[in-house]
């Protein structure tokens, strides 16, 4: 199983009116390509910041960051902005899904901002939808759809562009323990079956139990506790 992402003693602290909150303090972590790994851990532990570190959404105040083999902390915003767009896929807990678009709408929005036109992504958008269980729903509007539809929708959008990783911030968390399940088993099969990598945060115990690796997380720093 090859490396898809190291982090080495990634500090991030982030400024108060008292005195700056350390949300992360040296965590190192080494995630394998192909499977899924679950950042657990109390609200607050420091799960979504990770997450952003991670995703090149934010960077961290010292340490390293290796993405796809490439170590981002210092690379320049240019560089990764195409990281993100090219190798990484994202499903919020927000979902932020465009309510004036079709479901089908939303996924190949995403996909043009990826650099790929729609006549070439129609056939990858259509396999998405299969994949996720949604082909009778593409040309449904979000409020139109159920929340677990709605996750599947951006779980979609998330993997349209054929990413080699994707980061979920708590995607079960508006969803039931069954829906929630689902939902990762879903993640499971891409997998397996895409060779992508997911890494989701869930403080949910019974996700943590099926996720093939586990990182918990707790006032920011790694801890043995699940």
């Amino acid at each position: 199983m090859s490396e898809i992402i190291r982090t080495e003693n990634v500090v991030k602290t982030f400024p108060n009116a008292s005195k700056p909150v350390r949300a992360i303090g040296g965590v190192s972590i080494t995630v394998g390509s192909g499977c899924l790994t679950v950042l657990s851990g109390k609200s607050g532990s420091g799960k979504t910041t990770l997450i952003n570190l991670i995703g090149a959404l934010d960077r961290p105040d010292s340490g390293k960051i290796w993405v796809c083999g490439e170590e981002i902390t210092l690379m320049p915003e240019s560089g990764r902005e195409k990281l993100r767009r090219s190798s990484i896929g994202f499903v919020f807990q927000s979902l932020a899904l465009f309510g004036d678009m079709t479901a089908f709408e939303n996924v190949e929005f995403a996909m043009r901002i990826a650099g790929i036109s729609p006549k070439a992504g129609a056939k990858r958008i259509g396999e998405c939808f299969e994949m996720v269980g949604l082909v009778n729903r593409i040309k449904h509007n979000p409020q139109e759809l159920s929340g677990g539809e709605q996750q599947r929708v951006a779980i979609a959008r998330a993997i349209a562009h054929k990413p080699a990783l994707v980061l979920a911030d708590e995607p079960t968390a508006q969803l039931d323990t069954k829906m929630g399940l689902q939902i990762i088993k879903l993640f499971l099969t891409l997998a397996k079956e895409e060779g992508i990598t997911f890494v989701m945060s869930s403080h949910d115990p019974e996700i943590v139990e099926v996720a093939q690796t586990v990182y918990t997380l707790k006032d920011g720093e790694l801890s043995d506790e699940l």
